[in-house]
């Protein structure tokens, strides 16, 4: 095959916290179980189906696992690109198995957080004011009043 692509995207929410180790050189892994479901309704009974099926995501990114450590959380909905890779490894019964994760590469892949659930200490929409989305005074408090900003009423010349 002159040319192959290996790219897998997926949005889903994060099934528990993200696992973090640390490989020998001081470097993390970071590693997430993400959940994607598909929902239909069943032509014959008419009543609506959904499966979820579990990936195995593998970050080996220093910067992308930081920010799955710091900030991703069980339930956090999350964007992410990467490669698939197959591995093999040897049980402690000896039997040979086989792995496919989804691997976010040293200097590759990308992932996003999209959403969190409320409580979770993620930022969603209904939380941005927290991260410094609104201009404060000297006092720490929020500004109220007219900046500009969001004024949509201005007369279009065209």
């Amino acid at each position: 095959m002159a040319g192959s692509i290996n790219k897998v995207i997926l949005v889903g929410n994060l099934g528990r916290d993200p696992e973090v180790r640390t490989m020998q050189d001081g470097s993390p892994v970071v590693t997430l179980s993400i959940a994607t479901s598909d929902t239909w309704k069943d032509k014959s009974t008419g009543e609506k189906r959904e499966r979820t099926e579990w990936h195995r995501v593998v970050i080996f990114n220093e910067g992308l696992a930081k920010i799955a450590q710091n900030f991703m959380k069980k339930g956090s909905t999350i964007y992410l690109e990467g490669a698939l890779q197959t591995r093999k490894w040897t049980d402690a019964a000896g039997i040979e198995k086989y792995t496919t994760e989804v691997v976010l590469q040293k200097y590759r892949g990308e992932l996003q957080m999209i959403g969190g659930r409320s409580g979770s200490g993620i930022p969603g929409p209904e939380s941005a004011d927290d991260y410094g989305s609104q201009p404060t005074n000297t006092n720490g408090q929020h500004q109220t009043g007219n900046d500009g900003i969001g004024d949509l009423d201005d007369e279009i010349p065209f």
